[in-house]
């Protein structure tokens, strides 16, 4: 049973999030358990974690904010290991360092820097970027199944869905295409391709043109001089 500073705390904090969010961090408390908070980290751009949506709990305990939270990830990421608590100075991990005057805003600002590092730590693994991008792409689509996620962040439902019908869109056309290949019909790009005009020969501009012209007239009017010269 959470202690009424605890629960007036956190409520004060969720106001304050919903008033200025961290950047590039949801974060929602459960509707009936206060000490119980889900998040999800957008992975930021120039990072292998760019385009993934990491899924997580923070617990909170009844003694808050003189104890500190426990933090875990769902989410396959390629830098954390899923379900296990992750070793950080603001986490449950190391009291000896906790701060009460930190919030749940220093909390998820801490863990999105921290997972965008590469430092070791309890809790971490090491993997390559090839591997988080690969996690990252399919990130929303194993959140998806969670039905706690869903309910949660249902923003991140339709991106999900609106994800799902741009793929499914895309394979559709990319198999029309092929489809009418093997067939031996056209598609529109084969037809914009042949009704591309030959490449020609480059027309002399007109500046051309008039420089020749000067000449020849020049070269004319010196032969029309020359013959009287010519005659004596």
């Amino acid at each position: 049973m959470a202690e009424k500073a605890c629960v007036k705390r956190l409520q004060k904090e969720y106001r304050a999030l919903c008033k200025e969010p961290v950047s590039n961090v949801v974060a929602r408390p459960l509707p009936n358990d206060i000490l119980e908070w889900h998040y999800v980290l957008e992975g930021s751009k120039g990072t292998p974690f760019s385009g993934g949506y990491y899924y997580g709990k923070i617990k909170f305990p009844p003694e808050y904010p003189f104890k500190p939270p426990g933090i875990t990830m769902t989410t396959p990421n390629g830098r954390f290991m899923t379900q296990k608590k992750i070793c950080l100075s603001m986490s449950d991990f190391h009291p000896e360092s906790w701060n009460p005057m930190w919030s749940v805003s220093s909390i998820l600002t801490g863990l999105l820097s921290f997972m965008m590092d590469d430092s070791p730590t309890i809790g971490s693994v090491s993997t390559s970027d090839e591997e988080k991008q690969r996690l990252a792409k399919s990130s929303l689509s194993f959140n998806f199944k969670n039905a706690t996620f869903r309910k949660l962040f249902p923003e991140y439902v339709d991106k999900f869905e609106e994800q799902v019908a741009t793929e499914k869109s895309a394979a559709a056309v990319q198999e029309s295409k092929q489809r009418k290949r093997d067939h031996g019909e056209t598609t529109k790009d084969d037809e914009q391709d042949e009704r591309k005009p030959p490449q020609r020969h480059r027309i002399p501009s007109s500046s051309t043109t008039t420089t020749w012209l000067m000449l020849l007239f020049i070269f004319v009017l010196a032969s029309v001089m020359a013959l009287p010269v010519l005659q004596l």
